[in-house]
């Protein structure tokens, strides 16, 4: 899995690419958002639409991201959620805990 980040207006977009599968993924992405948080950026979107495969494990790093960040008074967001994912979603119940947006312009203006 890789990593972009861009910042857009009052937003971070998280950009992942590739197959996120957990393990050393979900402490870099834990790492990532916490240096966000020390920065005071908490607004955060996760760009999914260069990601080719999930597994659980990697919807618990997003699990975990989003527990992070609200803890922080912060919020995590979803965009580009391709149909893979969102069928993984829903299969799990969690496209309910996530917001998610078609596009980052839409969740970017989601916290306005």
């Amino acid at each position: 899995m890789k990593t972009k980040l861009l910042e857009k207006y009052n937003a971070v977009i998280v950009e992942l690419k590739g197959n996120v599968m957990g393990g050393e993924d979900t402490k870099e992405f834990n790492e990532l958002l916490h240096k966000l948080i020390d920065e005071g950026k908490k607004n955060v979107i996760v760009d999914l639409s260069e990601v080719k495969f999930m597994n659980s494990s990697g919807l618990g790093m997003l699990i975990s991201g989003l527990t992070t960040m609200k803890r922080e008074n912060g919020s995590l967001k979803l965009a580009h959620v391709t149909e893979k994912i969102e069928s993984l979603l829903i299969i799990t119940k969690l496209i309910t805990i996530f917001e998610s947006y078609d596009t980052v312009d839409e969740a970017v203006k989601s916290f306005d």
